[in-house]
């Protein structure tokens, strides 16, 4: 393989394996929160409990997900120099703020909250948890910002000399249609991991105890938490379905290309087009003669695009044409230059994208049902679901950024449609690579930085299942000053874990 297939390799790799980490602590800090503050207004120690358990889970998550995110930006000043070259003046921006207003209010205040226990008032400990949440949400907003300025390129113009983008609005960049599609989604997303996650492990522990004969622990911690991650997930997953059906639309429109790519369609339709449920043949070969439909839902893939059953859709053949019509002699491509994503890799990572998240549906369908009425179950099955569900909206959540970033290849900043009709920004992915930087190299830096991810997975797995496996205490105490007001209140900031 050439430097620029390495490359796409290691970044792709780099970027499934971070984003395990990312929905997982967005997610969780707001939960977390929200735990904290219903332990401070009612003092009800089973919050206090919650609150301290999956504090520990989101502290390692956070940890390992700062670690292997630090990785990216250099990539993208080695790796991909070109492309930082021509976008330093838009992309900068955003990851500059996310660095400065975000991560830096989200370590300090994580900071607090993690040595502040014991020494500050309960409500000003509460306030540097709920800032936690507040900046990791920001900076997911502005690294969307950057992510949705490569799909949909805004608030910027070429060079006078045709080599670089510059910016002309930071306004535009991050009011950006994409981003404000996009963030909602991801954070909704997030909500369901992390309510997967308290609802999953809850769930299990409130059926172990049940069965240990630990009826009180069941009932008055575990089946509170398992029904909250549960009523987070559900009402959650209804957004993720809401902002989804939004960003369906608005890639019909910026990338159309895209949207015939998930559905593997190669032919147009003039009046609807079907979803396939089953496509045989072979799209790795990126040929529309290989693959057939044979189960499909008459209008669906219009209804996703459009929101009408009827509305005619170009396929990829078509709209191969109409790219290489539009944009081959400015590009200076061969004869014959696809337009065209894998197949294989849009087509399957879409429906996996939804089908993943069948199981956190299900386990938070089941939580409600079978805990009505102060009921606390003690079916095994139910147990084991909950643990079933936790890597259910992980790996929902990776198939669906492998479709986002597959399914707008060959561009790695795609055309901007705009109403003049004139594509101002573009980048192809084969120009964006380092011209200095050897497939050696890549694949040296590739082989070692994966191996120590791998390192950096199971310790964080081993240290979750520790202690998520060591529940919690039959007695919180509470570490807070106003509790503790005779304790020396000389004594230093100690890790309250």
């Amino acid at each position: 393989m050439d430097a620029l297939t390495l490359a796409r390799w290691q970044f792709g790799i780099t970027t499934v394996y971070h984003f395990i980490f990312v929905p997982l602590t967005i997610g969780l800090s707001p939960l977390v929160a929200i735990m904290q503050t219903a332990w401070v207004r009612t003092g009800n120690e089973r919050w206090l409990k919650l609150t301290k358990f999956f504090g520990k889970l989101l502290l390692i998550n956070f940890a390992i997900g700062v670690a292997t995110g630090i990785v990216q930006e250099f990539q993208f000043g080695m790796n991909w120099s070109e492309y930082s070259r021509f976008v330093g003046d838009i992309f900068g921006a955003p990851l500059a703020m996310e660095a400065l207003a975000a991560f830096f209010i989200e370590s300090t205040f994580l900071g607090l909250w993690i040595f502040g226990w014991d020494k500050l008032p309960k409500k000003v400990h509460l306030a540097t948890i709920w800032l936690v949440a507040f900046a990791t949400n920001l900076s997911a907003y502005f690294i969307l910002a950057a992510n949705s300025w490569m799909q949909h390129p805004v608030g910027a113009e070429m060079s006078a000399d045709g080599r670089r983008a510059e910016m002309v609005s930071i306004g535009d960049v991050l009011t950006n249609p994409t981003l404000l599609a996009a963030f909602p989604h991801v954070i909704t997303v997030s909500l369901v991991t992390a309510g997967t996650a308290v609802a999953g492990i809850s769930v299990w522990w409130m059926v172990k105890s049940a069965k240990e004969g630990k009826t009180e622990l069941a009932k008055d911690v575990w089946r509170p938490g398992a029904k909250f991650g549960a009523w987070v997930l559900i009402i959650a997953g209804i957004g993720v379905i809401w902002t989804g059906d939004w960003q369906a639309k608005m890639m019909f429109n910026q990338q159309p290309m895209k949207m015939a790519a998930a559905e593997a369609m190669c032919e147009s339709y003039t009046d609807g087009a079907p979803f396939s449920i089953l496509t045989i043949g072979n799209p790795a070969s990126n040929n529309c003669s290989d693959t057939t439909a044979i189960i499909s839902i008459p209008g669906l893939t219009s209804f996703l695009a459009t929101g009408d059953f009827k509305a005619p859709l170009a396929g990829i053949d078509e709209l191969q044409q109409t790219y290489t019509d539009k944009y081959a002699a400015s590009l200076g491509v061969e004869d014959g230059f696809s337009f065209v994503p894998n197949l294989l890799v849009t087509y399957w990572s879409f429906r996996l994208m939804i089908g993943f998240g069948v199981f956190s549906a299900a386990l938070g369908a089941a939580i409600l049902w079978l805990t009505r009425g102060g009921k606390v179950p003690t079916g095994t099955w139910l147990g084991r679901l909950g643990l079933i569900a936790l890597p259910a909206p992980l790996l929902a959540s990776a198939f669906g950024w492998i479709f986002t970033e597959m399914g707008r290849q060959p561009w790695i900043v795609a055309p901007n449609p705009n109403p003049e009709g004139v594509d101002m920004v573009w980048m192809l992915t084969q120009h964006a690579n380092s011209p200095v930087v050897g497939a050696v190299s890549v694949i040296i830096s590739m082989v070692a930085f994966t191996l120590i991810y791998l390192v950096c997975a199971v310790l964080w797995f081993m240290l979750l299942k520790r202690y998520a496996a060591k529940g919690v205490p039959d007695h919180e105490p509470d570490v807070s000053p106003e509790a503790n007001a005779d304790a020396d209140a000389d004594r230093p900031m100690s890790f309250a874990y």
